[in-house]
């Protein structure tokens, strides 16, 4: 779980020098930082908040507030791993995820609102969400997910594109090079999400993930 909390975590650098390499030169830096700082702002929300919004035992909507600022979170069992990386493992996927969405923004949002958007999103958005799907919410046992998770986590990001052109200013591109804006995941959600389900092991999610059938061209 250790090893699975540290790949997740990994994945929000890499994230930024992949964004980084898709815009213009003088924007590379900004969208950069963009990603770099989910770490410290979704990441501080998520374990002020955010998680006991989503694995505080609450109702089929929304967790309670028993762990807020992880009041209770320390080295005692949570399934088969201590408590607190529990906490820290689902954090990292609070902090890829919120960073995937600054795809969709690059080159459209000034970076203060952006931090405020990023907080908000992370707080409100998906730590509801989070509990819907691992925190005992109604889709957690209804949902026909690949492994735990998986295709929430790859989905949830995805949505701000759909609004986003109707919230926020276009961004100034060239036409030259025009800006494509990407909030698309990585295809190497599968193995951590699987430990989603409280042990560093479980039986409940084959990898390789069952293969799908290809969408028509």
């Amino acid at each position: 779980m250790l090893v699975s909390t540290a790949l997740v975590l990994l994945m929000t650098p890499a994230l930024a020098l992949f964004y980084g390499g898709l815009v213009r030169s003088k924007n590379a830096l900004n969208t950069m930082m963009m990603s770099f700082a989910a770490l410290g702002f979704v990441g501080v929300g998520w374990a002020l908040l955010g998680y006991t919004l989503a694995f505080g035992d609450g109702g089929r909507l929304l967790g309670s507030l028993q762990h807020l600022f992880l009041k209770g979170v320390g080295l005692e069992a949570k399934g088969a791993i201590p408590h607190v990386l529990f906490m820290a493992f689902q954090g990292t996927f609070a902090i890829i995820t919120a960073a995937l969405v600054s795809g969709a923004l690059v080159e459209r949002m000034r970076f203060p609102a952006y931090l405020a958007f990023l907080t908000l999103w992370g707080l409100f958005v998906y730590a509801p969400l989070a509990h819907w799907v691992w925190g005992g919410g109604f889709l957690g046992a209804s949902a026909p997910w690949t492994s735990p998770g998986e295709r929430w986590c790859t989905s949830t990001p995805a949505s701000p594109p759909w609004w986003e052109p109707w919230s926020w200013a276009p961004g100034r591109t060239s036409a030259a090079r025009p800006s494509c804006p990407t909030a698309s995941p990585s295809p190497s959600w599968g193995r951590p999400c699987s430990g989603s389900a409280g042990s560093a092991s479980t039986g409940e999610a084959p990898w390789p993930p069952t293969p799908r059938r290809p969408w028509p061209l």
